[in-house]
């Protein structure tokens, strides 16, 4: 039937099967199997809640499997291939000519074929979920449960810039008086629609950082899953935090709020022995993405926040994002 689900499939998300893939089409994929784990993940995108119903399409199916991705860059994972559930109130050609175009060329750039999904007609907007498959040695994946004190505590990239365009695109009224919204939208909106998952950086990593997961929740809120994981505590630098200029130039207060408990970030947060500090440099390098190092794990249990001079921050700013609170 024209215009139906499977006509909808067939001109959106139909592609040849990718060398060793069999099965796409069947009622399931077939990947091939090699020594080694299955690293696996699930993300699920609500509009209104992750994403406003006026995105760009192709921005929105960049993230949708970015996020995905990124998990798979946490634990140094090679991608293998993700399956795409969608949920849409209609049919819209040009919205999911966007999507497809967004998604598959982050796909291609990363060589993680799309596989398979599934389709259905939704109430209330448009809800994304991907589920997404890696390969890693076990004994290579990086996990949150790894961290020992003296570590030091690295983060790639630039923290912050996501929060401040979701804030702007809020219309909060957390600004200074007179701040340029529009420039600072323009200057961070990309960190916000178009995040960059840093899967070589996380391969890179393998036998070398001790403990890594991504950031998608807040920095603060992130680490403390590491801390808990691995039963130590931390010591953080809250102005040793990477941030991007437009990010730099805001008051102290909201800059510390955005690049500490900010979330849609997926850097990479991770630890390594100090005596691992030029390797982790090398591998950053390598993967062509900054790297900061941000603190230090202890063996005291907790969170302790410092200012350039030392000095405690307290209270610390609120921990991150939460679906439920």
């Amino acid at each position: 039937m024209a215009d139906g689900e499977f006509d909808l499939i067939r001109r959106h998300f139909s592609r040849p099967a990718p060398p060793g893939v069999l099965g796409v089409g069947d009622d399931c994929a077939l990947l091939p199997t090699q020594p080694g784990a299955m690293a696996i993940s699930t993300d699920l995108l609500v509009e209104g809640r992750h994403f406003f119903s006026d995105v760009d399409p192709a921005a929105l199916g960049h993230k949708s499997l970015a996020v995905n991705l990124s998990d798979l860059a946490a634990m140094g994972a090679q991608p293998a291939g993700f399956v795409l559930g969608l949920a849409l109130p209609r049919i819209d050609h040009d919205f999911l000519a966007g999507f497809a175009r967004g998604m598959y060329a982050l796909a291609d750039r990363h060589a993680c074929p799309l596989i398979g999904g599934d389709t259905t007609r939704g109430q209330d907007g448009i809800v994304i979920s991907i589920t997404i498959f890696g390969t890693v040695a076990p004994d290579d994946a990086l996990r949150r449960d790894g961290a020992r004190p003296d570590d030091d505590i690295w983060v790639s990239g630039c923290l912050g810039d996501a929060d401040i365009a979701l804030r702007l695109l809020l219309g909060e009224d957390a600004f200074p008086p007179g701040a340029d919204r529009s420039a600072l939208l323009a200057a961070t909106r990309r960190a916000l629609e178009w995040p960059e998952p840093r899967l070589a950086l996380g391969q890179g990593l393998r036998g070398v950082a001790c403990a890594a997961l991504d950031i998608s929740d807040g920095l603060l809120q992130d680490l403390g899953h590491v801390l808990t994981a691995s039963g130590v505590g931390a010591r953080v630098d809250a102005d040793a935090v990477p941030v991007s200029p437009a990010v730099a130039a805001l008051p102290v207060p909201l800059r510390r709020l955005a690049a500490l408990s900010g979330g849609d970030v997926y850097e990479l947060c991770f630890t390594a022995a100090p005596g691992s500090r030029a390797r982790v440099i090398a591998a950053a390098a390598a993967a062509g993405v900054p790297v900061t190092r941000i603190g230090q794990i202890t063996a005291a249990p907790g969170l302790r926040l410092v200012d350039a001079s030392g000095d405690p921050i307290d209270p610390l700013p609120h921990g991150g994002y939460d679906h439920f609170a």
